[in-house]
C-alpha cells in the first residue's frame, strides 16, 4: 500500500518525503486555509508541492457545475504533470470527470461513501476513488467495512483503465493497517497519523534496552 499525505503544509511534506515512503499528496481548500493560504498564491503553492513530491498531487476543484469543474480541472492540470484533479462524487462531478479523463487528465473522485458511487466514479473515468472512512466513524457507523465493500466491488470488474482505491479520511494507524489488509491501494493520512504508523511502545522499549546495554559496553 502507498502512503499519500493529506496536507497542504510544505514542511510536513518535505519531512515525510525525507523518509522515502511518501508516494503522493492530497489537498483541499480546508487544508490550504489551515496554513494561512491565499487564493492568489494557490496555484504557486500546488506547484511547490509538486516539486517536492515524486507522485500524484491532488488539487481540489471548488466548482459545482460540470463546465466550471472542467475549466478548473484543465487549469489545475496545467500547473504540473503530476497534478490530479480532485472532484466530488455527484452528478455534475461525474460528467466533469468523464470530460477530463477524455482529455487525459487524471481525476481523484472524492467524498465517496457507497459501492454504487464508487462504480459510477470508475465508469466515468476516475483514476482514483476516495471512500471516506472517518466520516462514517463520526456518525457511529463502520467506515472500514464500507471501504472493504468498495475495494471488493471495484476489484470485480475491468473498467478499461487503472483505478486505485484511496482509503481517505483516515484517523488512526489502525485504520491504515485494516485498509492494507483488505487491499486498498493507498492510504491518505494526516502527518500525525503517518508518524503514529512508525511508532510503537515495544520499539521504544527495545531502543531503551539497546542504549542501556551499549552504555554498559562503553563503560566496561
Amino acid at each position: 500500500m502507498k502512503f499519500f499525505l493529506d496536507t497542504a503544509d510544505l514542511n510536513e511534506i518535505e519531512e515525510a518525503a525525507s523518509w522515502g515512503a511518501l508516494a503522493g499528496v492530497t489537498t483541499n481548500p480546508s487544508l490550504y486555509a489551515r496554513i494561512g493560504g491565499k487564493v492568489a498564491d494557490f496555484e504557486n503553492h500546488i506547484a511547490r508541492i509538486c516539486e517536492v513530491v515524486d507522485g500524484p498531487v491532488s488539487a481540489e476543484s471548488v466548482a459545482m457545475t460540470r463546465d466550471e469543474i472542467i475549466a478548473d480541472g484543465i487549469r489545475l492540470a496545467a500547473i504540473a504533470p503530476n497534478v490530479v484533479v480532485k472532484v466530488p462524487t455527484m452528478i455534475e462531478g461525474l460528467a466533469a470527470t468523464r470530460a477530463l479523463s477524455e482529455r487525459g487528465i487524471k481525476v481523484n473522485m472524492t467524498l465517496c461513501f457507497t459501492v454504487p458511487q464508487a462504480i459510477l466514479a470508475a465508469r466515468s473515468g476516475a483514476a482514483f476513488i476516495s471512500p471516506f472512512v472517518g466520516r462514517f466513524d463520526d456518525i457511529s457507523e463502520d467506515g472500514i467495512s464500507q471501504l472493504y465493500d468498495v475495494v471488493q466491488a471495484i476489484g470485480n470488474y475491468d473498467f478499461g483503465h487503472d483505478v486505485e482505491i484511496i482509503a481517505a479520511s483516515v484517523r488512526s494507524a489502525n485504520h491504515v493497517a485494516q485498509a492494507a489488509l483488505m487491499g486498498a491501494d493507498i492510504a491518505t493520512v494526516p502527518f500525525n497519523v503517518l508518524k503514529k504508523c512508525v511508532e510503537h511502545p515495544l520499539t521504544d522499549r527495545g531502543l531503551e534496552s539497546f542504549l542501556a546495554d551499549w552504555e554498559k559496553v562503553k563503560n566496561a
